[in-house]
């Protein structure tokens, strides 16, 4: 079946460990979209940080952020889509005020957090936007919160279950995050294709990340990255190489060899 979408991940998948777009991972895409295949990014990333990225590659689609909470805008950047979670704040806030875990709120206006660190500062970097309130969450004033980050620094299950009643939870090795429950990136990527009037079957979805499972699962072909674990892999349907060796172009350029007039699988 011809292919004629690609919704890419970032971290771990369309990023090398620099945080930058290799020469070849660039080329690849470069070549799916001039075969007119439609690539999105897919990210967990907020708005400020994937749109430098999304003009770098010069995409013109709209970009899934925060696992698919926020759709924004290809040109404006803005959201034309978000979906907040609604949680119990003063039960997240007794939990987690006085654990010396890091907390990240994530709201259409902007990033808090309860304290900065080398991830908060690369964002600050990269976006050019600094958190809009660095200290105790229980004093910081937001609203329409899209994603809850709690960095633990480890598996945290015990503490993530507190949420599963009223949220979706994606578990990782240094914590967790919750969104709403019916926020991922496959059901942001059902509502990217009806428009375009693409099947899922015709779509294919990359990625390393216990949030990127659902989409890789759902859309017509599933790639899960060499630097995945043993869980995302076996939700897809090819594993690629390493984010550190181009996977991501290994696996374009894998089905352009197989047919250079139009990607196939």
């Amino acid at each position: 079946m011809k292919v004629r979408a690609l919704f890419i991940d970032m971290d771990g998948t369309l990023l090398n460990p620099s945080n930058t777009i290799s020469c070849r991972n660039k080329k690849a895409i470069y070549r799916l979209i001039n075969q007119g295949v439609k690539v999105f990014l897919a990210t967990g990333r907020h708005y400020e940080v994937t749109v430098p990225y999304h003009k770098e590659m010069e995409l013109k689609t709209p970009m899934i952020c925060l696992n698919g909470a926020a759709i924004h805008d290809a040109v404006t950047g803005k959201i034309i889509q978000k979906k907040p979670v609604q949680l119990n704040e003063d039960k997240f806030h007794q939990l987690t005020a006085d654990d010396p875990c890091n907390v990240l709120i994530h709201t259409p206006k902007g990033l808090y957090c309860k304290k900065s660190n080398e991830e908060i500062e690369y964002w600050t970097k990269v976006g050019q936007t600094p958190p809009r309130y660095i200290g105790d969450l229980r004093h910081a004033d937001y609203q329409d919160v899209l994603k809850y980050s709690v960095r633990t620094g480890t598996q945290s299950p015990e503490l993530s279950a507190q949420f599963k009643k009223e949220a979706r939870i994606v578990e990782w090795n240094d914590g967790f995050e919750i969104m709403a429950p019916n926020v991922s990136k496959w059901e942001a990527i059902k509502s990217i294709l009806h428009p375009f009037r693409i099947s899922p079957n015709e779509a294919v979805a990359i990625g390393d990340g216990p949030n990127d499972i659902e989409m890789l699962r759902h859309v017509g072909t599933g790639v899960a990255m060499g630097n995945a674990s043993n869980e995302v892999k076996a939700a897809a349907d090819f594993v690629t190489g390493h984010h550190e060796n181009d996977g991501l172009a290994e696996f374009i350029e894998h089905y352009l060899h197989i047919s250079y007039e139009s990607f196939v699988i």
